[in-house]
């Protein structure tokens, strides 16, 4: 337990707004306990996000209608925490092109990370609907990986999130039927460790252990990791490779990090019925910065049904 006390320790890293700030600060979103949510004052490499978001910016006023300048001014202003504004450029883009999915794949995630999950569901689907029966394309990176290959496409990520959208309300039959059409285009390792991270929790909390046993059967040590380092060690740990207390010694990491991974550690001991653990991990996760992560709002959600 001391050990455990120790790591829990580190979760308590944040990038919170400082309160005298506060005032004139602009809330991006509300959490699921009603808690006003800020940028952090200082965010990484902000010079050169700021600088991107001014190219895609010049970019689409040489081209005011074009579909792809418009999409990247809305994701260059989402990295800079600047969630409504960028839900603000892709309806805009909706009304422009609404036969174009992406907009709707990029507009559905900012309404995951303002804790919007209806919405976010509903941009999901009819993304869905509108590539049903097209080949899937590859969605080029943002912020490129190591590597700089592209892991992800259109259609994954929009089955991915609308997943996510299902869980975070608790519809976790729904959010099943997803996954499994997101593993159908998990094309590589990154994509799979991450739809079968979710496929593993979201049967779990179907109580239905032996099919998340046969989700973890192709995970091995060895993986084509590049980005989904934090969701292969979690797949891990289910697994029984990887301690949980291994998982939260975050000392050095970011605040994504610590949500990706602790909220994992959460979630395993709620699985497994250790439910002081799991609040007391979910309510580190939450007391950090990293309020954008998919971790931190699964956090929040799974805090507001165990009250």
């Amino acid at each position: 337990m001391k050990r455990l006390a120790l790591v829990m320790a580190a979760l308590m890293v944040t990038t919170a707004v400082p309160r005298a700030e506060q005032a004139a600060a602009k809330t991006e979103a509300t959490s699921l306990s009603g808690k006003p949510l800020y940028a952090p004052s200082a965010i990484p490499n902000k010079q050169k996000l700021d600088a991107d978001l001014t190219h895609a910016e010049k970019d689409l006023a040489a081209r005011p209608n074009d579909a792809e300048a418009m999409i990247w001014v809305g994701r260059r202003l989402g990295y800079l925490w600047r969630f409504n504004d960028a839900i603000a450029v892709f309806t805009k883009g909706i009304a422009a092109h609404p036969d174009n999915p992406k907009f709707y794949r990029h507009r559905g995630h900012r309404y995951l990370t303002i804790r919007q999950f209806a919405k976010a569901e509903a941009d999901f689907e009819k993304a869905e609907q509108l590539f049903k029966g097209k080949p899937d394309e590859i969605e080029p990176d943002g912020a490129p990986n190591a590597a700089g290959k592209p892991r992800s496409t259109l259609q994954f990520n929009t089955w991915y999130h609308l997943g996510l959208a299902r869980y975070l309300q608790g519809d976790y039959k729904s959010a099943y039927d997803a996954y499994v059409e997101c593993m159908k285009v998990s094309n590589n390792d990154d994509s799979v460790t991450a739809t079968s991270d979710w496929m593993w929790m979201t049967l779990m909390r179907l109580n239905r252990k032996a099919d998340a046993d046969k989700v973890l059967a192709r995970i091995t040590p060895k993986m084509d990791i590049i980005e989904n380092g934090s969701y292969h060690r979690r797949l891990l740990m289910y697994k029984g490779l990887d301690k949980p207390e291994a998982l939260l010694d975050t000392a050095k990491a970011d605040d994504t990090t610590i949500a990706t991974q602790g909220y994992g550690v959460g979630n395993y001991y709620y699985v497994t019925g250790d439910m002081r653990k799991a609040r007391e991990v979910f309510e580190k996760v939450t007391s950090g910065g990293g309020w954008n992560a998919f971790g931190y709002i699964a956090a929040e959600a799974d805090l507001q049904r165990m009250k």
